[in-house]
């Protein structure tokens, strides 16, 4: 009985991520609930690779463009909690999907300033278009 509750109370504190080696995979089930965990701990997976799925989003009103994934979370006017990850290549000349395709994510987590704020984004390793798409909205 012992070791059945000492078991219990370690799974109880494992992260939320879904971990394969090095790289955190970010799962539709649990995709409001993963991605707010890095934000809130940004430290556990700065230099990681994180994987996940969703639309890809572009922002064009501010210079450079922000390029995002991400997808519809909880929230009664549709953008209330926007839940995923700006992504960004190294090299600004490589092409970027069209807006609203759905796409698989993975890139390094990484800090960045920005007219003196700090942001994470994933520093990207890839970005491939699927012709299957996830849920678009999800709830925790």
């Amino acid at each position: 009985m012992k070791k059945l509750l000492v078991s219990a109370l370690i799974l109880c504190l494992l992260p939320v991520a879904s971990f394969a080696g090095d790289v955190v995979e970010i799962k539709e089930k649990m995709f409001v609930a993963q991605t707010n965990d890095v934000y809130i701990n940004p430290d556990e997976y700065l230099g990681r690779t994180i994987k996940l799925e969703g639309m890809f989003g572009l922002d064009n009103e501010v210079s450079p463009p922000v390029y995002y994934v991400f997808r519809y979370g909880p929230g009664c006017c549709g953008y209330d909690a926007n839940a995923g990850f700006e992504v960004a290549w190294g090299d600004e000349k490589t092409a970027y999907p069209d807006e609203n395709d759905w796409v698989e994510a993975a890139g390094v987590l990484e800090n960045y300033e920005y007219d003196g704020e700090p942001y994470l984004r994933l520093a990207l390793t890839s970005l491939t278009v699927k012709a299957e798409r996830g849920l678009e909205r999800v709830e925790q």
